[in-house]
């Protein structure tokens, strides 16, 4: 068993706090040794309490430490693309939250960072690597479903803080890029194909700026669709269901899978609409953040592929700016134009 691989974290989100840091304890491949915020008494506080051995007062310090060998972006969603870029050029592999970046052109700078300096940079799609995804991949390609023609996903919070980063346009907040960009990830995952057109309404806050509510139709090649509904302001719920010509595939909680029980899919072949054609399938606990750090941290050890191509986050904000693009036209816009 090699090493683990010395992780770095630059800020103090709490998504990083809560989740990420705390999953990746189980992992054997993956250690936090060093956390960064520009308050250093908040990196310390979070290094005191997540057992992390250093903390520092600015992301330039971690960057320059010799002993880091994979740096955890979890910094607004302005930042992104910047210090992916900077932990790059500093000779260190880069997890990066998502949005990768705000645009397909800024990602664009990314993937040129990392052809440059030869590092591997990852968006953190926890998701990817969950196995109920892995599985209902599986059962979309093996045919259980038919010929797979719909997807239709949701997810939504309520969320009105004005001071909160999701709600501060210049911070690059808004529905679309904190949720919205997962329905489209995984849709673009069960059609292993990037839709051909969108077409999007979203609903702007007047004040700060930033979308609150987005309904979108993905349209795929051979004319498969995908539709969506994201929002920060409607009461919390998420769901995928895919379509086939045979059966319908339901996966419960999509995105925020609970690391402390199974997670469940249903597979109904639609026999009546009381459900009497439904299969529960169980998925075992699992903590998605330690699967995504063992298995970025596997594709950097073994020089295997890594589990989310770099191209893939750019081709998904190729569809989501073709997504800001249709709600300015007020009609379908192609993607990758």
């Amino acid at each position: 068993m090699p090493s683990p691989l010395r992780w770095g974290v630059l800020g103090a989100a709490r998504i990083a706090i809560n989740r990420v840091i705390p999953g990746m304890r189980g992992s054997v491949l993956a250690r936090v040794d060093a956390i960064a915020a520009r308050d250093l008494a908040r990196a310390q506080a979070a290094a005191a309490a997540l057992g992390i051995a250093r903390a520092y007062g600015s992301y330039e310090t971690l960057l320059a430490d010799p002993e880091i060998d994979v740096v955890y972006v979890a910094l607004p969603n302005h930042l992104h693309a910047e210090w992916a870029i900077r932990a790059a050029e500093a000779g260190k592999h880069v997890l990066c939250e998502k949005p990768l970046a705000l645009s397909a052109a800024e990602a664009r700078t990314i993937v040129e960072a990392r052809d440059r300096t030869g590092v591997r940079v990852q968006e953190a799609f926890m998701v990817r690597t969950h196995p109920q995804w892995e599985r209902a991949v599986s059962l979309c390609r093996e045919g259980a479903l038919g010929d797979v023609c719909a997807c239709n996903g949701t997810f939504s919070f309520f969320n009105d803080r004005p001071a909160d980063i999701r709600n501060i346009a210049a911070f690059g907040g808004g529905g679309i890029m904190d949720i919205g960009c997962y329905l489209v990830m995984t849709s673009r995952l069960v059609f292993g194909a990037s839709p051909v057109r969108v077409v999007s309404d979203l609903r702007i806050d007047p004040t700060a700026g930033v979308d609150t509510l987005a309904s979108m139709i993905l349209e795929y090649p051979a004319g498969a669709h995908a539709t969506g509904m994201c929002s920060t302001r409607l009461v919390p719920q998420q769901r995928v269901q895919i379509f086939g010509t045979r059966a319908r595939l339901e996966i419960e909680i999509p995105f925020n899978a609970p690391p402390d029980r199974p997670c469940r899919l249903w597979l109904d072949d639609g026999r009546d609409v009381f459900g009497g054609g439904r299969q529960e399938l169980l998925l075992p606990v699992c903590n998605q953040y330690r699967l995504q750090a063992d298995r970025f941290s596997e594709s950097i050890l073994d020089g295997s592929p890594q589990p989310y191509a770099l191209e893939e986050s750019l081709a998904n904000l190729e569809v989501i700016d073709a997504i800001f693009r249709s709600n300015e036209s007020r009609g379908w816009e192609r993607v990758g134009t």
